[in-house]
């Protein structure tokens, strides 16, 4: 019997954002600044939001404590290793630190779009059908759907997680990207993934582009309502309640697409790192200052949480 002369390495190196080490500090510092204004950011609206019992009963903003708290996590399993890796060039992660990275980037990533996809109802129901808003979105219906988010998300990620590792990765052990995720691992596995690729183009595009359509032809009926309300000072009105959230998709939908609509032998990680830094850094740092600055409730709210602070 021949031997096979392959060797599984028993962990894997991350590429990181740059080879350039003269620029390492200056990463560093901005990616720490960064992280800490999302973490006081999100955090803060959590609180904000929890200490209100008005704003806590409304849907929409029910919906944004959670997206908050699902954007502190999302950011946690991404830049504490990306920090490590800019200042001290520690880059190594084993197998099983990878996977579970995987793990929670697909699961908190999933659960955004969820809760996206729930704030977008919220707006639908509120605009298209006022007066059904408070048997549609009562709060049964508003926890049960972010459990359902947070569940089926977990289920999601946990499927590719396990695929993933069953995987061998004997070929190389040189990750070209800053974390663990799908595409840069399946480049350097040397099994068939086969498998993996038709799960992510089949369960993964359901349940990705599914949400995105769901968004999608939500805004398509606001819009319509909204063209059909006589008055110029009633469209604006209806309009800026959607405001903030179409921001945040925007921002959100935006890398994504770029990023993971794509086939996955195209992913570069040259092309990607930028697109990979805004929905991983920059969009969950940007979310509470888009829903807070024009947002006459949320102000208050904040007012109230300094006041409580002070006293």
């Amino acid at each position: 019997m021949k031997k096979d002369n392959k060797t599984t390495a028993s962990e894997f190196i991350l590429l990181g954002i740059s080879s350039q080490q003269d620029w390492n500090g200056l990463l560093f510092a901005l990616l720490l600044i960064m992280y800490i204004t999302t973490m006081t950011g999100n955090l803060t609206t959590v609180l904000a939001i929890s200490l209100d019992d008005h704003l806590l009963h409304i849907p929409m903003y029910f919906f944004l404590s959670n997206l908050s708290l699902a954007d502190i996590y999302f950011t946690t399993t991404i830049v504490p290793k990306m920090l490590a890796g800019t200042f001290c060039r520690v880059r190594k992660i084993s197998h099983g630190g990878c996977f579970t990275q995987m793990h929670f980037f697909l699961a908190f990533g999933t659960i955004n779009n969820f809760l996206l996809a729930s704030m977008a109802l919220d707006r639908y129901v509120a605009i298209c059908r006022p007066l059904h808003y408070a048997t549609v979105m009562s709060s049964r219906v508003c926890l049960l759907l972010v459990a359902v988010s947070w569940l089926v998300s977990h289920l999601h990620a946990l499927l590719h997680t396990f695929l993933m590792s069953s995987l061998s990765f004997c070929a190389s052990n040189w990750v070209l990207h800053f974390f663990c995720d799908i595409f840069p691992l399946l480049k350097i596995s040397c099994s068939n993934t086969d498998l993996n690729v038709l799960l992510v183009h089949t369960e993964g595009a359901v349940v990705v582009s599914g949400v995105l359509l769901f968004i999608a032809l939500s805004y398509a009926c606001i819009l319509i309502a909204v063209l059909k309300i006589p008055s110029a000072e009633g469209k604006w009105k209806a309009f800026s309640t959607c405001g903030s959230h179409l921001a945040v998709v925007t921002l959100w939908w935006g890398t994504v697409i770029w990023v993971y609509f794509q086939p996955s032998s195209s992913f570069s990680a040259e092309k990607d790192t930028l697109a990979a830094i805004m929905y991983t850094v920059v969009t969950p740092m940007l979310n509470p200052f888009i829903y807070t600055l024009r947002n006459d409730k949320m102000k208050e709210a904040l007012r109230k949480l300094c006041g409580s602070k002070v006293t």
